[in-house]
């Protein structure tokens, strides 16, 4: 098989075999299946309102409503499951892509008739709340949800007053759009010279292709002439990004939380500790960093190193194909270390069809991993033989494993796991390969492109992200204070950064100070920080697993089956990681300090 997905020709779905294509019958075994349920749940949602002004009667209504929420939800989860996962096999089939904007109607209809159910929930007094949670049996498996509604009473406003704050976010949510059409639709960045010599057009998707390119006029070309069109419309971005920082201002304000940043913080019950410990702790490890990119320039040969040299590999010309079935063995093999339970839930994944593995015509690009609550989790894979590929299999089995450890371990209402944890799954198999690989690995220059791989995680990862949160903290506080928040201003914080975290050893190109001009992730504020605390936590997992600590795997699995029955911090905690202390990032840096001396001997000998 591994033959036929790497020809010329992107093959048809169905010139693929049926065991390399997900089941998707296990969730509904037809079509017609699917419209069934699909009227069962529109009938289900026509009557969710039959408890609208009741909720705070008694124990035995409170229960009937989060059931009957619960049956909504898990309806429409198996729905948008079956047919997302349908169009996204071929997203040139317009039968499916109708399914799937129905299930979009379909939810935002759920959310509506159930929107009184909070509000009404918040109405009932605390002591009665935790009286009802001894007296109703049933409603003790709702503990954990209700404390998480009640925590955030003193946040929520009058009926008004909420009203009046839905109706204005669609303004404030006019800046992301805003941002989205102009960096999608409308900004174009000309051609440049491939290395071939070829006027090609630069895009988006090409742009980090150009970047990692060998061909450093490629490189210098590609990040001059993107930022270049940046920079020419650098006010208007400056006042899309204002309005989008002065929303989270006026929200966090509205609602009561000492700032933007602690309200962004809140849903998850994070300290800012956490947030604050890990900008601090980063910056103490900024030497690592600086010794990575000092070898980064001598491995490539250059006098001086520039913001368009931080992405090409240092390591050329190895071979590194890997057919997906070898891919299975090795996965297997590196996360031997989380025991027989584990390897068998990978086994399941691979023989009962829950990986969609190769790319077909029309299938949606990337990859990503979707649960489906009382089926199983399912992968969607373009798998094209490459080393990259194998990491890409190992981190979605670390989120579907998890998914299928926490349905099988929790109820559905605490099946789902915060973001905060969910990247550390992903992230703990992806450094145990890699542990495994570097084990397993003799020849120097694949050892290389190992260790190269994963310093480049930990670079963009935890200094990067930390970068960006950095950014963020900075331009809310002062918006807070009154300051403006001007191309210029933002321009020369963002440089700022850039000289603190790579200006030791990198010439910070002017072009750069632009950046922040460019980050989608900033219209969604204080989110980027869990890219960093989570790749911390993980690596602070495998390294106990690894080093045989006691009790260390069994305190991991017991995260993954937790789901989200208590807040990530404290699910962490238990798994012996505590994030509100600078230890863990610590921790983690302190391997990709290890990493490095490993780098500099192999370059030494063999670059």
């Amino acid at each position: 098989m591994a033959e036929a997905a790497s020809s010329r020709r992107v093959p048809l779905r169905e010139e693929l075999p049926e065991a390399v294509k997900w089941r998707l019958e296990d969730i509904f075994p037809s079509d017609e299946a699917w419209e069934e349920e699909f009227a069962r749940a529109k009938e289900l949602i026509a009557s969710a309102d039959r408890y609208k002004g009741s909720v705070g009667e008694s124990a035995a209504t409170l229960l009937a409503v989060l059931k009957l929420e619960e049956a909504v939800n898990l309806a429409i989860e198996r729905l948008a499951g079956y047919a997302l996962m349908r169009q996204d096999e071929n997203t040139q089939v317009g039968k499916y892509q109708a399914m799937a904007q129905r299930i979009y109607g379909l939810a935002a209809q759920a959310g509506s008739a159930l929107s009184y159910v909070t509000p009404e929930i918040l109405g009932i007094p605390e002591e009665t709340i935790r009286a009802w949670i001894k007296s109703e049996e049933g409603l003790a498996v709702y503990e954990h949800a209700l404390e998480n509604i009640l925590r955030s009473r003193s946040h929520i406003l009058s009926p008004r007053e909420e009203q009046i704050l839905a109706e204005v976010r669609e303004l404030v949510q006019g800046a992301e759009s805003s941002f989205d059409m102009l960096n999608h639709a409308d900004l174009r960045f000309g051609t440049i010279r491939d290395e071939a010599g070829e006027e090609v057009e630069l895009t988006h998707a090409r742009y980090l292709q150009f970047q990692r390119s060998h061909d450093r006029r490629v490189r210098r070309e590609s990040f001059e002439r993107l930022y270049a069109r940046y920079r020419e419309h650098k006010n208007t971005l400056a006042a899309i990004f204002n309005t989008s920082v002065k929303g989270d201002v006026f929200y966090a304000r509205q609602r009561r939380f000492p700032g933007a940043l602690e309200a962004a913080l809140h849903p998850d019950n994070v300290p800012r500790a956490t947030y604050d410990n890990l900008i601090a702790t980063v910056r103490e490890h900024l030497p690592a960093l600086h010794r990575y990119l000092r070898l980064r320039k001598r491995a490539l040969g250059l006098e001086e190193l520039h913001m368009y040299d931080l992405y090409v590999p240092l390591i050329r010309d190895v071979s590194f194909k890997v057919p997906y079935e070898e891919a299975q063995r090795i996965v297997k093999a590196g996360l031997y270390p989380l025991g027989e339970e584990y390897a068998q839930y990978l086994e399941l994944a691979f023989t009962n069809r829950w990986i969609d593995v190769y790319e077909n015509q029309g299938k949606t690009s990337g990859a990503y991993m979707r649960d489906v609550y009382g089926v199983h989790p399912y992968i969607l894979l373009n798998y094209q033989g490459n080393i990259d590929d194998v990491f890409t299999l190992a981190h979605e089995l670390g989120h579907a494993i998890h998914s299928h450890y926490a349905m099988n371990h929790q109820p559905y209402v605490y099946s789902q796991y915060s973001i905060f944890v969910a990247e550390v799954a992903s992230t703990v198999n992806e450094a145990l390969l890699v542990h495994y690989l570097l084990d397993a690995e003799a020849d120097p220059r694949r050892r290389m492109f190992i260790l190269n791989y994963y310093l480049e995680q930990f670079r963009t990862t935890v200094y990067r992200q930390t970068l960006f949160a950095e950014f963020e903290r900075t331009v809310h506080e002062q918006a807070e204070k009154g300051e403006a928040l001007t191309a210029d201003s933002l321009c020369a914080t963002y440089r700022q950064l850039n000289v603190d975290y790579y200006g030791a050893e990198v010439q910070v190109d002017p072009e750069v100070d632009l950046e922040w001009s460019r980050i989608p992730h900033f219209y969604h504020a204080f989110y980027v920080y869990k890219y960093a605390t989570g790749f911390s936590a993980a690596n602070a997992i495998a390294e106990a697993i690894l080093s045989g600590q006691p009790g260390a795997r069994e305190r991991y699995i017991e995260l993954l089956k937790a789901g989200g029955s208590d807040y990530p911090i404290e699910l962490l905690k238990r798994a012996g990681v505590d994030m509100t202390t600078p230890q863990p990032v610590a921790a983690a840096l302190s391997v990709f300090d290890r990493l490095v001396d490993e780098m500099e001997v192999l370059v030494a000998q063999y670059a």
